[in-house]
């Protein structure tokens, strides 16, 4: 991975470089960026940088014997820490390298764009915690006190490393503090809340800005060969993250169903606020809608939910004539525009609040059509409130 290809702002990979070709590398760096971000992408192509042996203008040359062993993620001084738990491929001690080879096959199926969500469904780990365990801790320590295999930097990438252990994280901090010569941990982290304080103080945050949507759309137009209108409708609704974008193009027939259904809810709620008409309402369509959500898969029926999150919370912008933040396709601005003198400041809380039950009832295996129906009459009753 060279700096050319990893999507993030030029002036940080440049500066980056600088810090390289100055020998002003700190020991222990922080990249914080949240989902979508490039984050893993771009550590990965600052440590080939680092260990390149014909480094020009700014990037590593991707042809040396270092860079071709970066290429495969296999350079003997690159050790990649991330979550993991025992799955079905791992019975017992579960440790980062028993699972690098399904680790690097990930990254490269995902072109660097990677989710700890989409790594969680990999594992196939049957809801047990997935986290960097105190094993993972101790093979760095141990792999710590060993010489580098090419007499240069021995690199560590911990990926999440929110999602170090309570009781593993503390054994981190001494090797954090005083490394050997020639070592560079590279820490990624979409959130710091979760990271002990005493790691945040021996490492030097680096700071990843969200990828703008110009960005995502070029992207989507050039490698995805979309068309300007379907890149920017994607770009739009993907809150920045170009792997959500990828998926968002690969499910494109499930957005246009999320789109027909909250038409149809709010259309038939506004309704029956406005006119109290059981037939122009029109509640035996919403029941049919109902009862083909029921028969959806669990993952449809929590993603549509959390459609109707964002189009509520994209409502009430619209109705507060905010629309600069407003993150809709064109289809979804029309019907945006249409019903958002139903959102308030007085509703907005109640219904967003309403959302998040249902979601949870939905984690809970509740009924489908009771939560749906009672989510339902619940964006009535909140809508006569407004």
């Amino acid at each position: 991975m060279q700096f050319k290809d990893v999507m993030v702002d030029e002036g940080l990979k440049r500066h980056l470089a600088l810090l390289a070709d100055e020998n002003r590398i700190s020991h222990a760096q922080l990249f914080l960026g949240k989902n979508g971000t490039h984050n893993f992408a771009l550590a990965v192509a600052f440590a080939q940088y680092i260990c390149c042996e014909d480094k020009h203008d700014g990037d590593s040359c991707g042809k040396c014997h270092s860079c071709k062993m970066f290429e495969k993620l296999q350079h003997p001084d690159l050790h990649l820490i991330f979550p993991n738990c025992i799955a079905r491929s791992v019975k017992k001690d579960p440790e980062s390298d028993l699972f690098a080879q399904d680790f690097r096959d990930f990254v490269f199926e995902h072109n660097y764009h990677i989710d700890f969500n989409d790594w969680v469904k990999e594992l196939k780990s049957e809801n047990k915690v997935v986290s960097i365990n105190i094993r993972d801790c101790a093979s760095i320590i141990r792999k710590n006190s060993v010489r580098a295999h090419e007499n240069g930097y021995k690199i560590y990438i911990v990926w999440m490393a929110e999602k170090l252990h309570h009781t593993a994280a503390p054994k981190l901090l001494k090797t954090l503090e005083e490394p050997e010569n020639k070592t560079l941990f590279i820490l990624l982290a979409e959130s710091t809340d979760a990271i002990l304080p005493t790691i945040l103080s021996r490492t030097q945050l680096v700071k990843l800005p969200p990828m703008p949507e110009e960005v995502i759309k070029q992207h989507l137009i050039d490698e995805e060969c979309l068309s300007e209108e379907e890149a920017a409708d994607i770009a739009a609704i993907s809150e920045n993250n170009y792997a959500k974008a990828l998926s968002l193009k690969n499910e494109s027939l499930e957005l246009h169903q999320f789109q027909k259904y909250y038409a149809a809810f709010v259309k038939s709620a506004s309704t029956y606020v406005t006119s109290g008409n059981l037939e122009e309402m029109n509640y035996p369509e919403i029941q049919d809608i109902i009862k083909e959500i029921s028969k959806s898969s669990k993952d449809f029926q929590r993603n549509l939910m959390h459609y109707f999150s964002r189009m509520f919370r994209n409502e009430l912008l619209v109705s507060q004539k905010d629309n600069l933040l407003v993150k809709a396709t064109a289809e979804e601005y029309k019907t945006l525009e249409t019903y958002a003198p139903f959102f308030t400041l007085k509703n907005a809380m109640p219904l967003y609040n309403e959302c998040n039950k249902a979601s949870r009832h939905l984690e809970r295996n509740a009924n489908t059509m009771l939560v749906f129906t009672d989510f339902y009459f619940k964006l009535a009753e909140f809508f006569s409130k407004r």
